[in-house]
């Protein structure tokens, strides 16, 4: 099976590494203001915005076997594995073109983190975090999604939960190694979009 790295292990000259691509994984909590500011980012520096959960839903919309399989799992309550949500981030990087991408929502833990960087030999530029109060994602989801079911506070907070136990353990571990770009999210979006903007501005390119 080719990858999206497949160039990149070939060659011995100093130029290798350029062929990788970007990443740059995206976390925050439910609320944390993270798909606004990821389409801010598509807009002004040319990235890709990649989500895993969108992924996984038009792949089970596809009527593929792999969908079936996907949509089977959820239903049963099961964790869709590393390499099936890998596999789909891959194949929408090779098919866009682009070589900088945004990858949100994951890796949702440490399993997914290890599998990532093991799949792709690509390790994330940096990770992007959105810090943001359990208060204020709790609001912004009640006033957001008024009438949707899943969105009660009990729903909402079990979500919280689940993004802490199990995102924490990933942004301490690049966080040790430097990689962490902390946003403090509870702000109006522009003033959080202008920490994003001298983040991106200072590490890949000049904002114009």
């Amino acid at each position: 099976m080719g990858t999206v790295v497949e160039a990149t292990n070939q060659g011995e000259n100093g130029n290798v590494t350029e062929q990788k691509p970007t990443v740059v994984f995206v976390l925050g909590g439910p609320g944390s203001g993270k798909g606004t500011q990821c389409a801010n980012i598509v807009e002004n520096f040319g990235y890709t915005h990649l989500s895993a959960g969108d992924l996984l839903r038009a792949e089970i919309k596809s009527g593929s076997e792999n969908g079936t399989m996907i949509q089977n799992m959820i239903k049963e309550g099961k964790i869709v594995p590393s390499e099936v949500t890998i596999k789909l981030l891959q194949k929408a990087m090779q098919e866009s073109g682009n070589d900088k991408f945004l990858i949100d929502g994951f890796p949702r833990n440490e399993e997914n983190r290890a599998a990532f960087e093991e799949v792709t030999k690509i390790e994330p530029a940096f990770v992007l975090y959105f810090d943001c109060p359990d208060e204020e994602m709790e609001r912004r989801l009640l006033n957001r999604n008024q009438g949707r079911e899943d969105d009660n506070i009990e729903t909402i907070r079990k979500r919280f939960k689940v993004f802490m136990d199990s995102s924490l353990p990933v942004i301490n571990y690049y966080d040790a190694k430097g990689k962490v770009r902390k946003i403090e999210a509870a702000r109006p979006i522009n003033e959080v979009f202008e920490s994003v903007k001298a983040i991106f501005s200072t590490k890949n390119e000049k904002a114009d």
